[in-house]
This record gives C-alpha cells, sequence and structure tokens, in this order.
C-alpha cells in the first residue's frame, strides 16, 4: 500500500476517519526554515467540517501538534511529525454497513484487494485523511513563499452553475470558496435543495500556482505537469484534471493554441504555465472536477461482503457537495509538488556547470 508522496521532499499521511487520530511524517524539509505553526492551523481551518449547512456536519477542531523534526520554532532537518486527533467520530454511525458496500465509494474495490477493510466511515479512504495533506502542504507553502511562489484556489463551479468572476479575496471569504458572489449565491440554494432530496452535486476547482519560474519540472517521466495530474487526482473525490485550456485545446488550431514567446516570456498561457513537462513562467492554471460526494441518503442497489444483491441507505454526516473543502486540499497538493521541485532544481544547479 503505498501513502509516501514525493521525491526530495517525502510526505507520508496515516490514520483513519473514526480512529483516534490522523497525521503526517514530512522529510526532506531544510533546516532553518521557522515552522509558522499558526500559519499551518490557519490552512486546516478553512478544510474543517461543521462550519455551515453546506458542509458536513462533523464537529472537529482539528488542532495540529508537532512533534518532531521542529525545536524553537525552526526545523532541523529531521522528520516532522504532525498529528491531528479525533474528537467528534462515531463509528456506530456505520454499524450498519459493516457488511455492505457503499456505491460510489471505495469500499468494494477495498475489499477486493485486500480482503480486510475498516467500515467505520471508509476508514484511510475517507476524506478526512486529507487533513494530512493539508497541514503538511502547509508547510511547502512556506518553503515556497520566500521564492515568491504563491497557490490559490476557487471553485469555479457546482451543480452545472460557472463563476463569471475570478477574484481570490473574495473566495477567500466565501463559505463556498467561490470568488463570484452572484453564482456563489445560486450554487447554495443548488446545494441545499440537493441534500433535502438525500442527494449531492459535484464541481469544478480551479488552483493557480503564481510566481513559479521557467525551468521547473523534467521532461519525458518526470513531466512536472504529469505530477501535478497525479498529486490531485489523489484527491478522492477528483475524477479529471486540465490544465490551461485542457480539453478546449483539442478544438483549436495550432495558431490559436501556441503560446508567442516574447522577451518577457509568453503572451497567452494556453499551455496552463507547462510547455514539454517545465514550467515557462506563466501562471500555472489547473482545474479538477470533483464528483457529487458518494454518501447519499437515497436507498440504492450494492452487494454484501458474501455478494448476495442488497438495498443501502447511507445516512450520516457528510458533505452535500465536497469542492469548497477541496480547495484547500488541492492548493496542498500543488504546494507540495513544486516545493518538491524546487529543491529537485537546487540540487541540480548544485551539480551542473555554469551556463556560458
Amino acid at each position: 500500500m503505498s501513502n509516501v508522496f514525493g521525491e526530495i521532499l517525502r510526505v507520508a499521511t496515516f490514520g483513519e476517519s473514526h480512529g483516534p487520530a490522523i497525521g503526517a511524517v514530512l522529510d526532506g524539509v531544510p533546516p532553518g526554515l521557522h515552522l509558522d505553526l499558526r500559519f499551518v492551523q490557519r490552512e486546516l481551518d478553512r478544510r474543517r467540517p461543521g462550519t455551515s449547512d453546506l458542509v458536513s456536519a462533523r464537529r472537529e477542531r482539528d488542532r495540529v501538534r508537532v512533534l518532531s523534526g521542529v525545536f524553537e520554532g525552526v526545523t532541523t532537518g529531521a522528520p516532522i511529525c504532525l498529528v491531528i486527533g479525533s474528537r467528534d467520530a462515531r463509528p456506530v454511525d456505520y454499524e450498519p454497513l459493516r457488511d455492505r458496500f457503499r456505491p460510489g465509494h471505495g469500499d468494494w474495490t477495498w475489499w477486493a484487494k485486500y480482503g480486510v477493510r475498516d467500515w467505520r466511515g471508509g476508514g484511510r479512504l475517507s476524506g478526512r485523511e486529507t487533513a494530512a495533506r493539508v497541514a503538511a502542504g502547509a508547510i511547502a507553502k512556506l518553503l515556497l513563499g520566500p521564492l515568491g511562489v504563491d497557490v490559490a484556489a476557487q471553485v469555479i463551479e457546482i451543480a452545472g452553475i460557472a463563476a463569471v468572476r475570478r477574484d481570490a479575496a473574495v473566495a477567500a471569504r466565501s463559505p463556498l470558496c467561490c470568488g463570484d458572489l452572484r453564482a456563489a449565491a445560486r450554487m447554495a440554494t443548488a446545494i441545499r435543495r440537493a441534500k433535502a432530496a438525500g442527494d449531492s452535486v459535484g464541481g469544478i476547482v480551479e488552483v493557480v500556482a503564481t510566481g513559479v519560474p521557467p525551468g521547473w519540472g523534467d521532461p519525458v517521466f518526470g513531466k512536472l505537469d504529469a505530477r501535478l495530474g497525479g498529486a490531485l487526482l489523489s484527491i478522492g473525490a477528483v475524477k479529471a484534471v486540465e490544465f490551461g485550456d485542457g480539453f478546449a485545446l483539442a478544438r483549436m488550431r495550432g495558431s490559436e493554441a501556441n503560446d508567442p514567446l516574447t522577451p518577457r516570456g509568453p503572451a497567452s498561457n494556453h499551455a496552463g504555465g507547462i510547455l514539454g513537462g517545465i514550467s515557462d513562467g506563466a501562471p500555472i492554471v489547473a482545474r479538477v472536477a470533483i464528483k457529487p460526494t458518494s454518501t447519499i441518503d437515497i436507498e440504492q442497489d450494492t452487494i454484501d461482503v458474501g455478494g448476495r444483491p442488497a438495498r443501502i441507505r447511507a445516512r450520516g454526516r457528510h458533505d452535500p457537495c465536497i469542492a469548497p473543502r477541496i480547495v484547500p486540499v488541492a492548493e496542498a497538493m500543488v504546494a507540495l509538488v513544486l516545493a518538491d521541485a524546487a529543491l529537485r532544481q537546487e540540487a541540480l544547479r548544485a551539480f551542473s556547470p555554469p551556463v556560458p
């Protein structure tokens, strides 16, 4: 089972949805970084459940503790262990589901692979695991900050309702993490209607990384967009990723799709900031498609652990739309990839001859 992500900057997450704690071990952080724990906590607060009727009602404070790798507020170069306790776990809610697989979840595929599973809210497959990613990603953001790199995401569509405006400042204050207040109001109505019907809706989140210099990433198998795509697709509810104009590029001509080069860099950004697997200096733009939350209060067909037909109604605390809470998770995964790319680039420069 793979629980480790990254090459130079590596993160391993641990814990289950209704276990005593979740967390992450971050290895490869250079010594001497001031670890602003208040910033890490603010990032976790953005992902925390129980903040409105538009998200899961589970009440978790998600307070992070640092067990190692930091002394007097500064990283030592040793592995950093981050732990987040669980205070509002209710495994009893899942007792009726212990012998049945929830449609849309990884219950059945996990069982098919391992022959054993944690049925308490999906265990390791639960979205709660992403809190550990956000904590680790916050440290990656602290690494990127002095390099002038910023990563920000926002919801641009929910239930087919698209945002017209992109405004990171507005999105930061919006319960739906959307930069278009008019669209957000319509999105909220759609979420509440789906919730009232026992159903759920999906959405699209856009992530933009600015300040990334040209030259990060590798050609062929180590392409920066391939690494970013893999990182974003590792988020449970994400089913598709596109960069720049993405699928729309398939309907363009080369004369439209190419980004002309100027002494200041690309004149446009159809490629989304990456060419040949390497950053080109333009903002890196990625969008992820998020499926409707699989846990719904509607009876569905399924099978039990014996392979027999069954019916299931998955009551419990769940997000009627997971897109807003994926915003800080998407940022964290992009930040982890970019911080790793920055460290790889620094290592490359250390062993490369000077450019004439």
